[in-house]
């Protein structure tokens, strides 16, 4: 290929999808624009870090060193309820559950995308091929003190198509450079890109692939999640935004593109070709596997906007994974609908808890209908499409307990469960290379998962022991004098009352 170059600089700076969303987080009061000169190596990363938590900021790095006219965007949402039904076009909700119903009902609303002109694509004001590509032009994060090297896709969406059946695939891969025209692709056994690549490769071909950056919070969020094997994470994308996303066609690969994303990268990953890739602190933690041999795509076509902004996205312990909330709530969503799918009656609620690495623990609320009633739903909960992969535990809860209240669950596990018959396990489940635990590296492909019943013995649930509640009336008069007794703010607010008729009426 010749190298050329098609600089379409304008003095216009169009808006993408993520311009648009950091307008309205802006206008919340929830993004930081950080003007101080702030290192790509480890510094930016490690502000993030510390400022990982509930109410944490967007975090906008206007001056990047060594890349002006760059910029780097960190914790798009976070553990933030508000900013994640903004992702989802929602207004903000007071409760965890309420947004993943919403975007249950969101999920069943699949729409195909539209193709539009490439000239409506932002990320062509700037497009550059062959030997004057160099992507270490973009600010790439070395995250981590053990990071094997810098990586420009952790904020991403990756695009690759199954030779076989056409279908599309967008995901989620951490991406670190190699070199000028080189970025490797780490796909873990099981996932979209991995099957795709062994055919194109059983093929004697090179798998086709786009990498793209700059990219607004939904479409990170479809990408970054299991969804099912057979569909395009475009047509979730376009059902939970409500208008089909745009995309134009790549004449590198024939791939569909975002024309909205701000970076996109077209290539190919040629057979047998690897470079060794990582270590990488991920989602867990915990540095990824060891630095092993891993795909990389060549890049043939560079595509960028004037001053395009990296997505960022940390990975680490606790509340500071930044993808924790989304991840949990469309995890939640998606075994929720799941189990209607699968007939399964009774369910108030799924939670997959954001800060177990936002797919380790998954709460079930049910209200217990007929015997073998939570065993099933926390079977299907374990396995379903939404809830295989790597997840290790699955409790099941009746539904005077709140699944997003942590101590409401522990405290049902502690007074409910009865360890000798409320635990089963499941063995060699769909696990990651990426799970710390597994050891030697070579068993991490599967896993294995507990089942615990935190739910009153459904054969006694008529006699068994009532548990402490409160008057709902003393309760609203509580409520109503709260500012009365010297205090500030609002009351808590309490769900269940000694008024309530729980538990239910058993026939039979």
């Amino acid at each position: 290929m010749h190298a050329k170059v098609d600089a379409r600089r304008t003095t216009i700076r169009r808006k993408s999808a993520l311009d648009l969303w950091l307008e309205k987080v802006e206008a919340l009061g929830e993004l930081k624009r950080i003007t101080a000169e702030v290192d790509p190596d480890l510094e930016a990363a490690t502000l993030t870090y510390l400022v990982g938590s509930q109410k944490s900021p967007v975090l906008l790095f206007e001056n990047v060193k060594g890349h002006p006219g760059h910029r780097a965007l960190y914790n798009m949402i976070g553990c933030n309820l508000s900013r994640f039904c903004l992702m989802i076009g929602e207004e903000p909700v007071d409760h965890p559950l309420k947004a993943v119903q919403i975007l249950q009902q969101k999920l069943g609303r699949k729409m195909p995308p539209v193709e539009v002109s490439p000239d409506k694509a932002i990320c062509n004001d700037n497009i550059v091929e062959g030997d004057k590509i160099d992507i270490r032009m973009f600010p790439a994060q070395r995250m981590w003190p053990l990071d094997g090297g810098k990586y420009l896709g952790t904020g991403d969406a990756v695009i690759t198509r199954d030779p076989e059946t056409g279908r599309v695939n967008v995901g989620t891969y951490r991406m670190m450079i190699k070199g000028p025209r080189e970025v490797g692709v780490y796909t873990s056994p099981g996932k979209d890109a991995t099957i795709d690549r062994e055919k194109w490769w059983k093929m004697g071909k090179p798998m086709p692939i786009a990498a793209c950056y700059g990219i607004d919070p939904l479409l990170f969020l479809v990408a970054a999640t299991s969804l099912p094997k057979t569909e395009c994470e475009y047509d979730y994308y376009s059902g939970i935004n409500g208008a089909p996303i745009e995309l134009f066609k790549g004449d590198v690969t024939g791939l569909p593109l975002p024309a909205h994303a701000e970076i996109i990268l077209e290539g190919h990953v040629y057979p047998e070709e690897t470079f060794a890739e990582g270590p990488f602190g991920e989602f867990t933690g915990y540095y990824g596997r060891p630095s092993g041999a891993t795909p990389y795509m060549r890049v043939e076509k560079l595509r960028y906007r004037n001053h395009p902004t990296l997505t960022c996205a940390l990975m680490a312990d606790g509340a500071a994974n930044e993808a924790g909330l989304f991840w949990a709530a469309l995890r939640s969503a998606g075994i929720w609908s799941d189990l209607h799918k699968l007939g399964v009656p009774g369910i108030q609620g799924v939670w997959s808890i954001p800060e177990a690495a936002g797919w380790g623990i998954t709460v079930v609320s049910i209200r217990q209908l007929y015997a073998g009633h939570a065993p099933q739903a926390m079977a299907l909960a374990a396995q379903c499409t939404a809830g295989a992969y790597f997840g290790k535990y699955v409790i099941v809860v009746d539904d005077d307990i709140d699944p997003t209240n942590v101590h409401q669950v522990l405290w049902a596990m502690a007074t409910r469960s009865r360890p000798a018959q409320s635990i089963d396990i499941l063995r060699e489940t769909w696990s990651t290379y990426l799970d710390p635990s597994q050891n030697p590296p070579e068993i991490r492909p599967w896993g294995s998962k507990a089942l615990i019943n935190a739910c009153m013995d459904y054969k006694f649930i008529k006699t068994f022991s009532k548990r402490t509640k409160l008057s709902k009336a003393a309760y609203e008069q509580v409520v109503r004098r709260w500012q009365e007794y010297g205090f500030k703010g609002k009351a808590p607010e309490i769900s269940v009352f000694e008024d309530d008729k729980f538990p239910p009426k058993i026939e039979g």
